[in-house]
Parts: structure tokens; sequence; C-alpha cells
């Protein structure tokens, strides 16, 4: 164990954090009301510095995605990432805080199967919400048996890219994965990857294999996800036409972009906001379609969704909004894109991006909503034996008591770290506050809570200056907010609305 000198003690008020270097260590120095705490400077998600996040009371967010830790244990309160950071002992004496690294990092010895205990539990779907609870089910003491259903989609992936850094090219594959295979077998986690759930019976508790297998459980958790919804109009079969839901699509979207010089993006949301940027990145000409007459508009408002455009337009992406399409025609491969006012668009390739649905097509005993989301309640229970996470569950918030469905990668983590700990024996329920981001052209926009609608948008700066913070409010409190360039401001209303729920209109 090494000594270093990294400060005075009067360098750092009460509430206050910095950065600082231990020999190589990068550190972050927090000093609390019990003394000095010293942990890794970068999130363990994409290595942001922390230091420029918020600090609230022992918790430091991340200025970037924020992603949560405690300042004290190191342990990750809330994803994004899965890892939690180092801790490193601190010693003051007189007046100077020395911090000790040690040689050799702590050896970390996973959980798995305890021959006593003959409980199963079968986890559905590869993506993060999966990944999120198989890892809980072993960390939190669950010594059965643990069988995880993924399908082709294993490893598990960092879904955020694919539209984003692996599209465009600048992330390469090796960045994708969560984890690395064997993560998961020094865990005894039982990975099914060569099949996939055709039937789930509720009632009987049974799983039905596409190989014919049927697998008995105590417990489940439906982590399935959401399927990419379809154009219902002639040609959507044209080779050429791409939905981007999985790291495979990614590639072959990426791998016929190198013969493509002209692309048309259907719907003007986040994924096909992010799928432009991307292709423009790849010089190719873009054009954007959807029958909103501003990007965003619904979600977060016209100012936003200008701001938007005005970053696409400036980047060379062209729009034909307030329009559908009517007709994909082309000999074989899509080759033009007929629109609802019978102009033509010339398109070697076609991206769809107009939503989803829930995947729970193949459930029976449980009852399904109408957009056929699963009701669960605060610790994700859709019955006793039966929990269900990320895009398909319809959850209550506890800030309003309203069920809402949030199709975020965050949310999607929270729930099944939660549903994968309370299968395990705990009783977590979720209080987490819905939390996205989308990177456009070089500039990050956040978005912190959830408002279906609102009564007013109230904005702290210029969203035309691009550095501002929007405040969503109904009935005279703040559901939600959004904001660009102000990261340790948005961090700390992230924080604020944890502790407090809804905020009041002078909160900014």
């Amino acid at each position: 164990m090494a000594g270093f000198n990294v400060a005075r003690e009067a360098d750092l008020s009460i509430g206050e954090m910095k950065q600082v270097q231990a020999g190589q260590t990068a550190i972050l120095l927090v000093r609390l009301e019990d003394g000095f705490h010293a942990v890794g400077a970068l999130c363990s998600h994409y290595e942001a510095p922390l230091a420029a996040g918020a600090l609230c009371n022992d918790r430091v967010i991340c200025p970037w995605h924020h992603a949560c830790f405690s300042v004290r244990s190191g342990e990750q309160l809330d994803p994004p990432g899965l890892d939690g950071i180092p801790v490193y002992p601190v010693r003051v004496v007189n007046g100077e805080v020395w911090v000790e690294i040690p040689e050799q990092p702590a050896k970390i010895f996973p959980s798995g199967r305890n021959s006593k205990d003959s409980r199963s539990c079968v986890v559905m779907g590869g993506g993060c919400a999966g990944a999120y609870a198989v890892e809980a089910l072993r960390a939190n003491g669950f010594g059965g048996q643990v069988i995880w259903i993924t399908g082709e989609e294993f490893p598990p992936v960092d879904r955020p890219l694919l539209s984003k850094g692996f599209l465009s090219g600048e992330a390469s594959e090796q960045w994708i994965p969560l984890r690395d295979p064997g993560f998961y077998s020094a865990r005894d986690i039982e990975v099914r990857r060569e099949s996939w759930v055709t039937h789930l019976d509720a009632g009987k508790r049974t799983v039905l294999l596409d190989d014919g297998h049927t697998l008995n459980y105590d417990t489940a958790i439906l982590a399935t996800g959401a399927v990419a919804r379809s154009l219902p109009v002639p040609g959507v079969e044209l080779e050429g036409i791409f939905n981007l839901h999985s790291l495979d699509d990614s590639k072959k979207l990426r791998d016929a972009v190198k013969s493509a010089s002209k692309a048309v993006v259907v719907g003007a949301g986040f994924i096909g906001m992010e799928v432009a940027q991307s292709l423009r990145k790849h010089q190719l000409e873009v054009t954007v379609i959807g029958p909103e007459a501003i990007p965003f508009e619904r979600v977060l408002g016209p100012e936003i969704g200008e701001l938007v455009r005005g970053l696409h337009e400036e980047n060379g992406v062209l729009f034909r909004l307030g329009h559908t399409i009517s007709a994909f025609e082309g000999d074989g491969k899509v080759q033009q894109v007929r629109l609802d006012d019978d102009s033509v668009l010339e398109a070697d390739l076609v991206v769809v991006g107009i939503g989803v649905r829930p995947a729970t097509d193949f459930i029976v005993g449980v009852e399904r909503q109408a957009d056929g989301s699963l009701m669960v309640d605060a610790t994700m229970k859709v019955t006793d034996d039966l929990y269900a996470v990320g895009d398909l569950a319809r959850f209550p918030d506890w800030r309003t008591g309203k069920l809402i469905r949030v199709e975020h990668w965050r949310v999607a983590a929270q729930h099944g770290r939660i549903a994968g700990a309370n299968v395990a024996g705990k009783d977590h329920s979720y209080r987490g506050v819905p939390y996205f981001w989308t990177r456009q052209f070089g500039q990050t926009l956040h978005y912190i809570g959830h408002a279906e609608d609102w009564d007013e948008i109230r904005f702290n700066g210029d969203p035309k200056a691009r550095k501002f913070i929007a405040y969503y409010l109904k009935a005279g409190k703040v559901h939600a907010v959004a904001g660009m360039e102000r990261e340790q401001e948005l961090a700390e209303l992230e924080e604020r609305m944890r502790r407090r729920g809804l905020l009041e209109v002078n909160s900014e």
C-alpha cells in the first residue's frame, strides 16, 4: 500500500469535492461532515470526470449520463454502467490529506449456485433489463438455478450506442458488450442463446422454447422488451429497408452504408434523428420523413424541437415533415420512396424508426393492457411468481400515482436490478426518476422525469443559444426538465426529484 499526499485539509470545505492525483491514480476527493472520502475519479460507464457532476450528500452523480455512486462505499446506486468505483483509505495528518493506493486491486469472488437452494428463476430477454436482472439475482444471494434465455442477443450490448457511435463508425465493436461471456459462467448463470421463448403460461409456470423444450420455473422475470413497428405499405419487404433494434441490425446497416449515397429515414423521433446524424457522418444525403410538423414536439415542445431540427439542417439533413409514406418502390431493392402527396424521393437505403410495441404476444395467464404491456406494482411484480421489467412494464410513478410505461435504457436497467434483487429476497420498490439522453451533432440533450403533457414550459436560458434548462409544469408542479450545456445543474435537479418527487416552480 502506497500513500500519497493529495491535498491540504483546508483545500475543501464540507460538501465539496475535487479531482486529485495519487501517483498514477486519479482520485475523487470528497469532504463530508464525518471527514474525507476517496473514490475513483472516473465514472465506470464511459469514464466521465465525476468532479464535473453533482455531489448530493454522500451521492455523486455523473455529469454525462447520470450514473450515481456512493462516495462512502463506491457502490453504483443508479445506472447506466454496471460496476461501482474503487474506494481508497484516507487519513489526515497535521492538516495534510493522504490517500493510500493498494499495489494490487482487491480480488472479486463472485457468488454462484448453492447446492442447497432448489429454486429456479428463468429470465427472458437478452437486453439490458435481463442483464441487470441476472446480475442482481446473484449479487443479492440467490443461490438457485438461473436460466437466462437471450436468443441470439448475447452477450448483452450497450444498445444506445447502436444508433449513435457504433452506426457512425466512431465506436468500435469492442465497446459494445456490457460484459464478457465469462462473467456469467463464473456466476453459474446458464445462458440459453440458441433458444427463444414461444409460449409462457403464467398459471402453470411453464416456458415453451422454440426447440420444443419446456422449462418449469419457481419465478420468472420477463425482460423481452419491445419489437419495432413496421409500416403497412406496399414494398416494405424490399431489400434495403432497415429497422434498428439490435447489434445485428446496426451491423447490416453499417455494411449497406458503404455502397449507398442517398438515405431516407422514416420517423423523426429519437432513434430516427440519431440515425440521421450517424448516416450524415458517412456523407450520405439524408432526408427525414415524419407526420409531425416539428421533431420531438409532442415530447419536448416546439422550441426544443426546432433547436434539434436546426442542428440537423446545419449539418445537411433534409426534412419532409407533415408527410407519411404511401409506398416503397424498386426492383427487388428499394430505389424510391413515394409520399402521401405522390412526390418521390430517390433512396439507396431506408431506415424505419416509427416506434415499438411490447413483446408480450407469447404470454397467457395474465392480462395484457391495450398496448400489449403488463401491469406491475412498484416491486415489478405481475403476480407473486412473475415479474416484468423494462419496455413491456406499465408501472406506478411514485411521484404522481399514475401508471406509466417508459421506453428508456436506464429505466429498463433500474427495473431489472429491482426485480432480480426482489426474487433473491429483498423488498425494493421503484423510486427512481426516469432519465434519458440523446446526442445530436455534438450536442447532448438531457431529459429528467416524466411528463406526458404539460400546461407550460418555462425556460431558464435560451434554447436558441443551446444552453438552457426547460421546466415542464402541470398544475404548478415541475414534472420533468430538459436541458443542454447545464450538466451539473441538471444532475442536481435529478437528485432533488429523487428526494422530493414533483418540484415546486421556484426549484430553478
